[in-house]
């Protein structure tokens, strides 16, 4: 009796969690296996002439099983692990690799799936035969001999490396810690006090101590006067994957960039960059790297500009040193105080959690007539909860919400899915989840965010809604199965909405009196929403730069010299890191999702900022005719059309780099 393999008699197909063990996971990942080999030989081996519903629609049914059960152990894995899952995704790393290349080097199937045209198809199955085309050529369909079996190999390898670097990391964020005696928290914001309390007894400890956790270290480093404290705790977050041993990442990263090369030669390419732009929307790493340079020089500029300003306040402090990268969150937090009269403790108890998550959620249903009910039903964690998604009286989806930073749980943010959208034999709607890693506050009081925790909330819930959105007939092509340098476009468009002031009125309500932002506070936060804006965009291009070059340039023989050298080139500013050294850069190494790829984030946002000036231009950043061609071309589409077509549908015209330059006060 697997509750993996059984029918799943919960609200709207859940996943049946409360019945979930363990050990029903290996046997299951068997089963689902054994099925898909079965079906997939039977696809290519059949003897009636291909088409594409014995071909491409057969493809679609073959794994569902296999979905299935990988989606819920994947999410797992991520947010709620255990060392029997870690050893468990150890060993499936190289087997799902070696499935998925069975199939992708299957020459009876790719003769199949080479065979077809589009004669005859609608649009969409025309979109997915061609994605499907596509993604054999680039799986080695047509590679031969020992070039196959290599290609073969280096993907094995290559999953085996990813899950090595993902667990690795979690390691290094799991086992660092710092006890805080009573008088290290002093100058700590009453709220950082209790996530330090929170942290110690998630752990089995008494006290306060401070965590790798990002909503616990950045507030740290934000407040704590102690120098000394601030160097030991930023040390530790920017050593993750360095610290030698056996979790060390840096091997790790040099074996699979050289891996990366090789395949991506093995398919023609000149380098792994090269072959991951081909059908991005950028297309080239010279169209990257100009438009990171664009931004760069700017920014690089307004960070001078400021770093000279936090020295003078350094110095005012009596300390005749450099800037160091432990001083600059402290030291802007001040400038910030002065400059906007604002400070991020005064705000915090105005963004509680749940009125963030009530924020997103009234945005959702001006924008697009979605409403949200919640579902009690059996979870994978105490912490999360899940909703009803509606539209009038239909069922669009479920989504989930798990959004405390704990020890089992990998740091960042992300949005995910258990279930896919799709139309083909019968309407499957998505069950969608977002996963954060904000401070949990003691049992009984608020949790209570940062303006950039909301904006990071508002963020994955716009990939969410990508997701739960989705109209298309086709799970290949649904939600956020789109080029990589377009999936962040729902996300950091819908941020917008945060900073939209009648929507800060409304959910912006102190926690215990439930009065509502004054409105001197509203503007204060609106002036300084570009504050530091040449810290962050450095911090984050020196990281795109860093992948671009790893992936375009000769292979490294070493991880650190390497990164060392681009930012070298770069100019980069003493007292700024790259967001993500290579050894914690999950993004680059965990897999090939964001490899070459970092810059997406930029790529999308010169989309989402003129995507929202359409709002603007309209008068209303509700306006219901800029909404309803938001939802039909961006939200809903998938990767339907190519995405270029699609923003064009909705805003007429690719944008420029200036709309992002304007949006960041540059």
């Amino acid at each position: 009796m697997n509750a993996l393999l059984n029918p799943w008699n919960t609200p709207f197909e859940l996943p049946p969690f409360d019945q979930i063990k363990e050990p029903d996971f290996a046997p299951a990942f068997e089963a689902a296996l054994t099925e898909a080999r079965a079906n997939i030989a039977a696809i290519a081996d059949q003897g009636t002439a291909p088409s594409f519903a014995n071909t491409i629609e057969a493809l679609e049914r073959a794994d569902a099983l296999l979905d299935r059960v990988a989606g819920v152990f994947f999410n797992l894995s991520g947010a709620d692990s255990t060392p029997a899952l870690e050893a468990l995704q150890r060993e499936l790393s190289p087997k799902l690799a070696a499935y998925q290349s069975e199939m992708m080097m299957n020459a009876a199937l790719w003769q199949r799936v080479n065979a077809l045209t589009s004669e005859g198809l609608t649009p969409e199955q025309a979109r997915v035969l061609k994605l499907y085309q596509k993604m054999f050529r680039r799986a080695g369909a047509e590679l031969e001999g020992t070039a196959k079996t290599r290609f073969a190999e280096i993907m094995q390898r290559l999953a085996t490396l990813g899950t090595g670097f993902t667990q690795n990391l979690l390691a290094d964020e799991r086992s660092w810690s710092m006890p805080l005696a009573k008088t290290d928290l002093v100058g700590l914001p009453d709220d950082v006090i209790a996530a330090a309390k929170s942290a110690a007894e998630e752990r089995g400890e008494q006290g306060h101590v401070l965590t790798l956790s990002r909503s616990l270290i950045s507030p740290f480093l934000q407040f704590s006067p102690r120098r000394d404290l601030r160097e030991t705790a930023f040390k530790a977050w920017v050593a993750r994957g360095e610290n030698g041993g056996e979790t060390d990442n840096r091997a790790h990263g040099v074996e699979m960039l050289a891996l990366r090369d090789e395949r991506a030669k093995l398919l023609g390419y000149p380098n792994f960059a090269a072959y991951k732009l081909d059908g991005e929307m950028a297309k080239t790493p010279e169209a990257v790297r100009d438009l990171l340079m664009q931004v760069w020089t700017p920014a690089k500029a307004a960070a001078k500009t400021d770093a000279a300003r936090l020295t003078e306040m350094l110095h005012d402090d009596g300390i005749n040193e450099a800037l160091k990268p432990w001083d600059w969150r402290y030291y802007a937090a001040k400038l910030q105080k002065e400059m906007h009269d604002l400070d991020e403790a005064e705000v915090k108890p105005y963004l509680g959690l749940d009125n963030m998550i009530e924020a997103a959620f009234d945005v959702a249903g001006r924008l697009f007539g979605l409403s949200f009910k919640p579902l009690n039903a059996p979870l994978y964690h105490p912490d999360a909860r899940a909703w009803e998604v509606t539209k009038g009286a239909r069922h669009i989806g479920v989504f989930v919400g798990d959004y405390f930073a704990r020890p089992s749980k990998r740091s960042g943010a992300w949005c995910s899915r258990f279930r896919t959208q799709s139309a083909m034999d019968n309407e499957v709607r998505p069950i969608t989840v977002n996963v954060c890693n904000f401070a949990k506050p003691p049992e009984g009081q608020p949790a209570l965010l940062t303006f950039d925790d909301a904006r990071t909330l508002f963020h994955e819930f716009g990939h969410a809604l990508h997701s739960l959105m989705s109209d298309v007939t086709y799970g290949f092509i649904s939600g956020t199965s789109v080029a990589r340098d377009f999936v962040e476009l729902p996300s950091q468009l819908y941020e917008h909405w945060l900073s939209v002031p009648e929507v800060l009125a409304k959910h912006a309500r102190h926690v215990e009196t439930g009065a509502p932002m004054p409105d001197s506070m509203l503007k204060r936060l609106k002036a300084a929403e570009n504050f530091d804006m040449g810290f962050a965009t450095v911090e984050f291009i020196s990281s795109a730069i860093v992948d671009l070059d790893f992936h375009t340039g000769p292979v490294p023989d070493d991880l650190m010299s390497a990164q060392a050298a681009s930012l070298a080139a770069l100019g980069m500013p003493d007292a700024i890191t790259m967001r993500h050294a290579s050894p914690h850069f999950a993004h680059v190494f965990s897999g090939d999702g964001y490899a070459a790829g970092y810059y997406s984030y930029m790529w999308s946002e010169v989309m989402d900022a003129d995507a929202f000036e359409a709002f603007e231009e309209a008068g209303d950043p509700f306006d219901a005719e800029t909404a309803a061609r938001l939802a039909k071309h961006i939200y809903t589409a998938g990767g339907s059309k190519d995405p270029e077509a699609l923003y064009k549908a909705f805003r007429g015209k690719m944008p420029k780099v200036e709309a992002l330059l304007k949006g960041r006060g540059f």
